[in-house]
Formats: C-alpha cells, sequence, structure tokens
C-alpha cells in the first residue's frame, strides 16, 4: 500500500477571526477525506498556530494556501508543489474538496 500524501496548508483572511479557522477545519477535513494527512496553519488575529515545522516541509507532498492577505515567511513552500486560492474556495469542505482534488491531480 502506497504512503498516504502529506499536504500542509495555511489560511489567513483579512480580519484573521473566523474565516481563518473555518478554511483551515474544511480544508482538514476535506484532505482527510481524500485519504490524505493535513497540518494546516493559521495565521489569524491570535498569532500563528499550528506552525508548520521544518520536518513538516520535508515531508509534505504539496501545500495549499488559502489567504486573503500575505502570509508570514512564504518562501518556505518554494521547494514544494503549492497551490494559491483565497479562503472563501475553502470554506465548506465540498469547495475544499475540489481545491484538494485539483492539488492531488497535480502531484500524481
Amino acid at each position: 500500500m502506497a504512503e498516504k500524501k502529506y499536504i500542509v496548508g495555511v489560511t489567513a483572511c483579512m480580519i484573521g477571526i473566523a474565516h481563518t479557522f473555518m478554511a483551515a477545519e474544511s480544508l482538514t477535513k476535506a484532505i482527510e477525506q481524500a485519504g490524505c494527512e493535513a497540518k494546516i496553519e493559521t495565521q489569524g488575529a491570535t498569532g500563528m498556530e499550528n506552525v508548520i515545522t521544518d520536518e513538516d516541509l520535508a515531508r509534505a507532498d504539496a501545500a495549499i494556501i488559502a489567504a486573503d492577505v500575505a502570509i508570514k515567511n512564504p518562501e518556505r513552500f518554494d521547494p514544494i508543489p503549492t497551490l494559491s486560492c483565497k479562503t472563501k474556495e475553502v470554506m465548506t469542505v465540498e469547495t475544499a474538496a475540489s481545491v484538494v482534488e485539483e492539488v492531488l491531480e497535480a502531484i500524481s
């Protein structure tokens, strides 16, 4: 059996409260429903949470950046196939699933 794909991501919205966390939750669920492992960092009003480590980056097969503002340290994703979108594109599990599908197609 093939090893599960590991997808990391960042969510960040203008205000850094509701949409940041709603997007992170939907994206996590969609990635897991696709049979992959997920780690989603939030960059919200309370700062960076669930921070993606160097170890996470070394393991990552792909990254999804769902942000309406510039994220902190975007260069750390340079070596990883990365899809960028707005938070509204991953606000529900259904819409996040199509983004995840797009990423998985790109790396398969």
